[in-house]
């Protein structure tokens, strides 16, 4: 009998891991596809094929779900990008490009309610501190040998050109194709490479 206890438990403890990762699946993609304000616990359960109860003993709140799907993005797009620090203006734009094509309408749904739902707010930050990161490195062409309040200047308009905002201009209201958006965004980077 002890020796199958130990087992029950680690059986228990990967069937938990299961439910909790399927649990955390079903939030990314709920907050991936629908406003923050439509997404409900019940239908994390519904996809998740749980009970709500199930979700509230893994995740205590909505917002602690939101949370896991922040991490899940923020590890995706971390990835994704990490491909771009050496690879070339166009190449790097193409490669922010392709990442707005998955993640750009998530990004400017959570941006629209950012004012008013106070849990994103911090995942927003970060978000926008990462791609200045990566903008930084990727385009450190474009700042080497400026002062330091140029240098500033300057990853600011870099950061400007190659904003989630700029994808949706572009994309979104003048129905660009992504290569198009690709083409001009790399036009700006170049531009700022003096």
């Amino acid at each position: 009998m002890t020796s199958t206890r130990p087992y029950r438990m680690s059986a228990r403890a990967a069937a938990a891991a299961v439910t909790r990762e399927r649990i955390a699946a079903a939030a990314e993609h709920a907050f991936s596809t629908e406003w923050y304000d439509d997404v409900t616990i019940r239908g994390i359960a519904h996809v998740a094929e749980v009970s709500e109860q199930t979700v509230l003993n893994h995740f205590s709140s909505k917002d602690e779900l939101c949370a896991v799907a922040f991490e899940r993005w923020t590890g995706a797009i971390d990835s994704r990008r990490a491909e771009a620090r050496s690879a070339g203006v166009g190449p790097a734009v193409s490669l922010l490009v392709e990442d707005y094509e998955l993640t750009g309408d998530t990004t400017l749904r959570m941006l629209a309610v950012e004012h008013r739902v106070d849990s994103i707010r911090p995942w927003l930050a970060q978000g926008r501190r990462e791609h200045e990161r990566w903008v930084a490195s990727a385009f450190a062409g474009a700042l080497e040998g400026l002062s330091s309040d140029e240098r500033a200047r300057r990853l600011a308009q870099l950061v400007v050109v190659t904003d989630v905002y700029a994808w949706k201009l572009l994309r979104r209201d003048r129905g660009l194709e992504p290569d198009e958006v690709a083409a001009i965004i790399t036009d700006l980077v170049r531009g700022l490479h003096r």
